[in-house]
């Protein structure tokens, strides 16, 4: 669905999506007679929805009203369940940790707009930011979700590894190792899942663009959680991590810079600010042991993002190379598994 890049909603938008437009301009007491009222803003950095951000007057003056509307990339059924994915946004909103759901159509849904900064890759590695981030996602970690609390990393990669070779020509499932992978997901479960393991609700996806941070109040809130299920808490560790590897607003935003992947000390803090939140008390050894499970787990992070970036490749039309964005996770993979397992 076209949404008019910088401009008006133009006549071919869906009437769904004019209608719910202008019931939520209704409710907060707008009237629109034009669908030009409505002022369109593409936003930068979503790469498996498109994301907008919708403006217009109000009734009182020359005030204005925002809403993001977010629009549903083609085939992400394949990488979740949607309708598990709005409960858990309805849930996290009366919760009171993200933005309400203010109106839905077939394609997509519109959201409260929060006046809040998006994080940039640099706010990632200042020290208080990290902090509060920190402290925000053992929050997240520690929330009791509805239904089951069933770890699905493992699940999710087999389900996308055969979705992976259902896509791809015989060529791109050799260059990946595709065969060999289902082999490759068993040795790290059975090494990864030894001995305790913490098991929180995880954001799974906890990049600097889905953090976002009030200038005034030091607030920080995290969005988008259609990757996010119970996992263990090392693995959400772990894609954080990762995750300081990538900036996506450059100007070659699949680019993975490997060597600004966070230092020892740098992830030592930031485990350490994770478990002081909480108020309980902790010791060196369990940061210890926390860090060399995020560790580990960074493994299957990459698997993880790999396998997505391949299915990306041949079903999303966002302008992002995810073929490219796939050939560094896994190269990072075969890279750092002798690092991380005994065997």
């Amino acid at each position: 669905m076209a949404l008019k890049k910088n401009g008006f909603i133009p006549s071919s938008a869906p009437e769904e999506l004019k209608k719910v437009l202008v019931a939520v301009a209704s409710v907060w007491g707008d009237t629109i007679e034009d669908m030009e009222e409505f002022h369109v803003f593409p936003l930068k950095g979503a790469m498996t929805n498109e994301v907008f951000q919708i403006n217009w007057p109000t009734n009182h003056g020359d005030l204005h009203q925002k809403v993001l509307v977010r629009v549903y990339g083609k085939g992400v059924e394949v990488f979740f369940n949607r309708d598990d994915e709005i409960r858990t946004f309805e849930c996290m909103s009366e919760l009171g940790q993200g933005p309400r759901l203010l109106g839905r159509f077939s394609d997509g849904r519109i959201e409260e707009f929060i006046h809040a900064r998006t994080l940039s890759a640099a706010d990632l590695r200042v020290p208080e930011i990290s902090s509060l981030i920190a402290a925000k996602l053992r929050e997240f970690n520690n929330l009791d979700m509805p239904g089951p609390k069933n770890v699905l990393l493992w699940e999710r990669l087999r389900t996308w590894l055969s979705q992976a070779k259902r896509f791809c020509s015989p060529s791109t499932a050799k260059e990946f190792g595709l065969d060999g992978l289902e082999e490759e997901i068993s040795i790290l479960e059975k090494e990864l899942t030894q001995g305790y393991q913490e098991i929180g609700f995880c954001h799974n996806d906890l990049q600097y663009g889905n953090i976002m941070m009030d200038e005034e109040t030091r607030v920080i809130t995290l969005i988008d959680y259609e990757y996010a299920s119970y996992n263990p808490v090392a693995y959400d560790l772990a894609n954080h991590f990762c995750e300081m590897a990538a900036n996506y607003h450059s100007e070659t935003p699949h680019i993975l810079d490997y060597s600004i992947y966070p230092d020892l000390e740098e992830r030592r803090r930031f485990i350490s600010a994770y478990l002081v939140s909480s108020g309980n008390e902790y010791s060196d050894a369990k940061v210890e042991q926390l860090l060399s499970d995020a560790e580990k787990y960074t493994l299957a992070n990459h698997l993880f993002w790999g396998l997505w970036g391949i299915i990306s490749g041949h079903l999303n039309k966002i302008d992002f190379n995810y073929l490219e964005y796939a050939r560094q996770r896994f190269q990072q993979y075969w890279l750092t598994k002798p690092l991380h397992l005994s065997s």
